[in-house]
């Protein structure tokens, strides 16, 4: 008699760590009926594509073997392919909803998983999505240079474009205006969308705009910005990585100088 048997790519985290397959030189993702290890949790995720994956939990760090190796998130960008690392994006996501919304916001009732980006309390009927975070960058021209900063809680030596998130009540380009204004004083004008994309550390949405110096002073906002200024394509300081939207505007405004 047989038996068919299905198989996933498996996208298993403790934490952000994602536990990756090593072959080789060549890192992947697991692959088969059952997940490379014990987990606490899988979720089956239809990707954009039609896809199935599974993602799952691990709630201890996984063991060192010669075959599997954790590496954070951001980090597997590096040895991922492109539409690897999207799936691995939305799987987290995915997992970090599902660690954050046993219960219900509500009432506090256990919930119960209905669809797979739905679950439901079963007292009071409320029912919980995964939650996304809106939030801008913006790409401050002047003249021939660029406004770049260096937040606090930015990991390494890099500076980047303004940030921040979108507020209740506000247009997107309300918020750029006001980040930009907050952050370093300065106003803006001619705000024009460029691009977005998803960014899954945990749960977000970055939405990219260009826009021009109008007026104003640079003035820091301390606790949020380490150091910040207008910089011309010749005296760059260290840039964001690749991975992020952020590299890609000032790759943009590189090619149009």
């Amino acid at each position: 008699m047989n038996h068919s048997h299905t198989q996933f790519h498996w996208f298993v985290f403790y934490n952000d760590q994602l536990l990756l397959r090593k072959e080789n030189d060549r890192f992947d993702i697991p692959y088969g009926e059952q997940p490379p290890v014990e987990t606490v949790s899988r979720l089956k995720v239809e990707m954009p594509d039609k896809s199935v994956i599974m993602a799952a939990r691990v709630d201890e760090p996984f063991p060192e073997s010669e075959t599997y190796i954790p590496i954070g998130l951001r980090a597997s960008w590096d040895y991922l392919d492109d539409h690897i690392y999207q799936k691995a994006s939305k799987a987290y996501q995915i997992v970090y909803w599902d660690l954050n919304s046993q219960y219900c916001p509500a009432c506090g009732n256990k919930t119960i998983q209905t669809t797979p980006i739905t679950k439901q309390c079963p007292v009071c009927k409320k029912e919980i999505y995964p939650p996304i975070s809106t939030a801008i960058l913006v790409l401050v021209r002047k003249g021939d240079s660029i406004l770049l900063v260096r937040a606090h809680n930015f990991k390494g030596t890099f500076h980047s474009l303004v940030a921040g998130f979108l507020e209740t009540g506000e247009t997107l380009e309300e918020c750029v205006a006001r980040e930009v204004k907050e952050e370093t004083g300065l106003d803006i004008e001619n705000i024009t969308y460029y691009g977005n994309q998803p960014w899954p550390y945990p749960s977000g949405l970055m939405v990219g705009f260009i826009a021009d110096y109008a007026g104003g002073e640079i003035q820091l906002q301390q606790e949020e910005l380490r150091s910040g200024m207008f910089y011309s394509r010749d005296h760059l300081p260290e840039l964001p990585r690749k991975l992020s939207l952020a590299r890609k505007m000032i790759d943009w405004w590189l090619e149009q100088q």
